[in-house]
């Protein structure tokens, strides 16, 4: 049996807030598979975004264990758990988050030039990126003068960068019409093909969440498999 790329055992987050206990996650239970695609539903405020969060390595968990590939990526550093983070996932929000002062081109290849990588070296990568998301005529317009859908391409090529393992991704349909919305969820299906790229995706929508292999509801502070057939 292959083992898991993600495996998270008896999680717990808790929250205090104004002096009161707050439990997000509770006893939280779930395996993530290479190359699989897991959407993550739930009510306002269940957890979702937290549980992410906590897959990302932007917050810890109060306990448990999240392994990847085997390893309890919370006994890191700090400076390790950054590298880690910066290697190994890729993140696309509902807020891209792009530069408004820089090109496609330069948006996408911020990760590389931090990680060191040489400028033109960088862009041409960039390039290669943009273009396989039919950006190609897109490379020196500036964020202010993409569509929303084009924008969230790019957020998309600036996370597979660095060529992670793994795709978090935070209502990145949100602020997206139905049919850009269900283009960017094809790009997520093909780049899963054809590249082995696992995905996880927090959603409301639950139509867009059955183009998914998996689905994940967010119960009480438990993960609930759920099935739409």
């Amino acid at each position: 049996m292959t083992e898991s790329l993600i495996k998270i055992e008896n999680l717990e987050k808790i929250f205090i807030n104004n002096q009161h206990r707050v439990e997000v996650l509770k006893n939280l239970n779930l395996e993530l598979g290479h190359r699989d695609t897991l959407a993550v539903v739930g009510a306002s405020g269940s957890g979702k975004s937290t549980l992410l969060h906590i897959l990302g390595t932007l917050d810890r968990p109060t306990s448990g264990q999240v392994l990847f590939e085997g390893q309890n990526i919370f006994a890191k550093t700090s400076q390790e758990l950054a590298r880690f983070r910066n290697q190994k996932i890729g993140f696309v929000f509902q807020f891209h988050h792009l530069l408004p002062e820089f090109t496609a081109v330069e948006n996408t290849m911020m990760p590389l030039l931090i990680a060191g990588k040489g400028k033109q070296e960088a862009s041409q990568m960039a390039e290669e990126f943009l273009s396989r998301l039919g950006l190609k005529e897109r490379f020196s317009h500036r964020v202010g003068e993409l569509s929303g859908g084009e924008q969230q391409r790019v957020a998309i090529a600036r996370a597979l960068i660095r060529s992670p393992q793994l795709i978090l991704a935070d209502e990145p349909t949100g602020n997206l019409d139905r049919k850009t919305g269900e283009h960017i969820l094809e790009i997520f299906n093909r780049l899963n093909e054809e590249q082995g790229i696992t995905f996880l995706m927090v959603t409301h929508n639950q139509e867009l969440s059955k183009r998914f292999k998996r689905n994940v509801e967010i119960r009480d502070g438990k993960a609930i498999e759920i099935s739409f057939q």
